[in-house]
């Protein structure tokens, strides 16, 4: 790991040992992600730090994880709440092949279910675009940033806020979000969280590679079950449509069943009613 990485007046360094000792267990599962592993005890943004890592023509696989994230967001730019000590807060640099990038959200999220149920045995579920849910409630969220560097080289930041222990959330936010020991009631290894759903995104992002992406959206169409089925509605030229969440398709979009027919969503925000 780099050491002395400064990122808007902070400076990163050693993960703590559970961090450190989870990813050495697990680095022949990580493929190239963590070989270049930067930690922060708070930061303003790991998406931000890894954008910047981007431009500088870092290597692919590059991850940035916090204890906590002053300036954390999520989808539409909002506030993702990351209070120190009670997630994990990660972003990854990909620079991928043109027919994987639009997957690379879903990889993720089946990635960081699978992960946390093979680290607790915490099962959870996929709600499209980026959540990941237990009980109905948030447990953890993924926000894909597309950019290109100034040589004009693509890359995707891909990042990631995992509920570890119960926090005190904002009331608009509380009833809605959840975290793995708050589930368990029992405390559970941050580090091997961590280090699980790196090695699954690693392994579904080589799927998306190497032209297995059906085996990535099997895994996702069965822990998607409790929202499939669900009624939703969402804005489309300003026309609020409204139908029945199906399915997704080979690129990621959602198929939603309305009066007209299937219709593909690929953008803009759903309401699962």
């Amino acid at each position: 790991m780099p050491s002395g990485v400064i990122f808007r007046g902070h400076i990163s360094q050693s993960p703590p040992p559970d961090i450190a000792d989870a990813l050495a267990h697990a680095a022949s599962r990580l493929g190239g992600f963590g070989r270049q592993f930067i930690w922060f005890s708070e930061i303003t943004s790991t998406n931000d730090a890894v954008a910047m890592l981007a431009d500088a023509g870092t290597a692919e696989g590059a991850v940035v994880a916090a204890e906590a994230q002053t300036a954390g967001r999520g989808r539409f730019g909002r506030v993702w709440h990351s209070p120190s000590m009670a997630g994990l807060y990660l972003s990854l640099l990909l620079r991928p092949a043109t027919h994987a990038t639009p997957l690379v959200t879903i990889a993720a999220g089946v990635a960081v279910s699978e992960g946390i149920e093979a680290a607790t045995g915490l099962q959870t579920s996929v709600k499209w675009p980026n959540d990941v849910n237990s009980g109905g409630r948030k447990i953890a969220g993924i926000l894909a940033e597309a950019g290109t560097s100034t040589e004009g080289v693509q890359h995707v930041v891909l990042g990631c806020g995992i509920n570890v222990m119960p926090s005190a959330y904002p009331p608009e936010i509380a009833l809605r979000a959840t975290s793995i020991e708050g589930e368990l009631g029992r405390h559970v290894d941050r580090g091997a969280v961590l280090a699980e759903c790196l090695a699954a995104f690693a392994a579904h992002y080589e799927r998306l590679h190497n032209g297995t992406h059906g085996e990535v959206l099997h895994s996702w169409r069965r822990r998607a079950a409790p929202s499939l089925g669900r009624r939703v509605e969402w804005d489309a030229n300003t026309v609020v449509r409204r139908g029945v969440a199906e399915d997704v398709d080979d690129h990621g979009a959602l198929l939603v069943r309305t009066d007209a027919g299937i219709e593909r969503v690929i953008s803009g925000e759903v309401r699962w009613i």
